[in-house]
């Protein structure tokens, strides 16, 4: 792939507050302290990037500085303060002012308990945290600033989980900015969703959305060889059961696989869209090609979607290393038996391989669509297990993130006569109240559907892009999101003026 970082080739600073006031002793055991907590988050299992500590700062020109460092380093994906002792939180407004990181108030204190017999005002003068942390959390709150607070202390599970959430969503936040979307052709005419303002969403989101031709991408496939070919067909072999003698069709999506990689990796791409509708000079729909390079970490999205193909791979990039899987996704049909309903996700042919239950298959089927010869695909049931659906949609003047808590299934039919990935799940808080918040949300058909995210990530992700965030969870009620959905349009609308 491009040249695509890892979690760990990224860091996050780790600044703690105080000021000269305690003289320095304090400062040095201080220093010493957040030195090893640094460490200790660094080497923790949940946590998934790097941690530095980068200095305790005690005035208005150290914090400016380190600031200043941490929005040109692009090694730094967000910064974490925590204030040990008590930092007046007048001296972070410069630097706050010129932040553009993704920031973590950590409230925390290096000891858990309070020492019943040591405690004297010289303990207290250096155990601050509950009273530095509430100054600088005034700050954060007076300068309106988009935050993750976090409060715990800092060696318990639930703090590094909730910290090491935290900076997935910052790595997205990173991803985002520096994303490149190819389009091979354009949308499928007539569809309304996936439209939307490539320049504001740049603007926002920092997507690069472009648009190559067809015949570039079929120049490609005409120049793969035979040995890359060949090569490409014996990963397929070990990797998938292979349910088909027509492997003309199979060798034919190994092409353009090679070609829309080659072209990817050329253009710094992590993700891209195509449409049946304009497949010209091409035999096949790239079905098992797009499935394969979804699997290995780029986002794709059917009719020219190019906001759930750049979502995918964000999402992909953020969740590495965490089980379950990610894919493009398409609401398909529901199983009504009352009490029991459950949607049907699938899509004609583009699934990710990662969600799937067993081994898949390697198939070749007629499309129906697109005029074209008969795609190989991988064909496979998804596994069960909690997930979350994602749409991020264009309301026109801002962009809204909608995510739905889902549950997946066993499919509860064989469907053999469905040559296409599926899973089946059961939508919160039911799928008659989660269709109709989804539909008053406006949420698109196509989604991502992730096993590895949660909601809480995405929306951490969308407070640090500043996008609206809508989240169809067990407690969703219609009559209370329609007051959301209202007061957030207001907010929102009164907010770009």
């Amino acid at each position: 792939m491009h040249a695509q970082k890892s979690l760990k080739d990224y860091e996050f600073w780790f600044i703690v507050g105080s000021q000269f006031l305690y003289g320095p002793e304090v400062l040095e055991i201080v220093a010493d302290r957040a030195s090893k907590m640094a460490a200790s988050f660094d080497a923790d299992a949940h946590i998934p990037c790097r941690v530095v500590y980068k200095g305790t700062v005690k005035t208005n020109e150290e914090i400016t500085r380190i600031v200043k460092d941490a929005n040109y380093d692009d090694r730094c994906a967000g910064i974490i303060t925590w204030m040990h002792t008590f930092s007046p939180s007048k001296m972070w407004i410069n630097g706050f002012s010129l932040l553009q990181k993704p920031y973590c108030h950590l409230h925390t204190q290096f000891n858990r308990l309070i020492p019943d017999k040591e405690i004297d005002m010289d303990f207290m003068n250096l155990n601050q945290a509950a009273h530095g942390d509430r100054e600088h959390g005034f700050i954060g709150a007076r300068m309106r600033m988009a935050r993750k607070v976090i409060v715990g202390y800092w060696e318990d599970e639930p703090v590094r989980a909730r910290l090491g959430s935290w900076m997935r969503s910052a790595v997205g936040c990173s991803v985002s900015r520096n994303l490149k979307v190819v389009r091979f052709g354009d949308n499928m005419r007539e569809v309304a969703v996936t439209e939307g303002d490539k320049v504001e969403t740049q603007m926002k989101l920092g997507w690069q959305v472009n648009t190559w031709a067809v015949g570039d991408l079929v120049r490609e496939i005409e120049a793969v060889t035979e040995a890359e070919v060949d090569a490409l067909m014996e990963e397929y072999r070990a990797k998938y059961d292979f349910a088909t003698d027509n492997i003309e069709a199979v060798r034919y999506q190994a092409r353009e696989e090679i070609a829309m990689k080659k072209i990817l990796d050329r253009e710094g791409a992590g993700a891209y869209t195509n449409t049946f509708q304009d497949l010209h000079g091409m035999k096949q729909l790239p079905g098992l090609a797009s499935q394969r390079l979804m699997e290995q970490g780029y986002g794709y999205g059917g009719e020219g979607d190019w906001k759930v193909s750049a979502m995918t791979h964000i999402v992909k990039q953020m969740t590495e290393g965490l089980p379950g899987g990610t894919a493009f996704m398409e609401d398909y049909t529901y199983d009504l038996e009352p009490g029991k309903e459950l949607s049907l996700g699938a899509h004609m042919l583009e699934v990710c391989p990662t969600v799937a239950a067993a081994k898949p298959r390697i198939e070749v089927h007629p499309l129906g669509i697109g005029d074209r010869e008969d795609p190989a695909r991988l064909v496979f049931e998804g596994h069960p297990g909690k997930a979350i659906v994602i749409s991020l949609i264009d309301m026109g003047g801002r962009l809204r993130m909608i995510v739905q808590d889902v549950e997946a299934v066993k499919p509860k039919y064989g469907m053999p006569n469905l040559p296409v990935a599926r899973i089946m799940w059961k939508a919160m808080p039911d799928l008659l109240t989660g269709a109709h918040a989804w539909i008053l949300a406006g949420g698109a058909h196509h989604t991502v559907f992730t096993y590895a995210a949660t909601a809480e990530m995405m929306e951490d992700w969308a407070e640090m892009m500043g996008i609206e965030f809508v989240h169809i969870s067990s407690s969703t009620d219609i009559e209370s999101l329609k007051k959301e959905l209202f007061v957030m349009d207001v907010a929102w609308k009164l907010k770009g003026i």
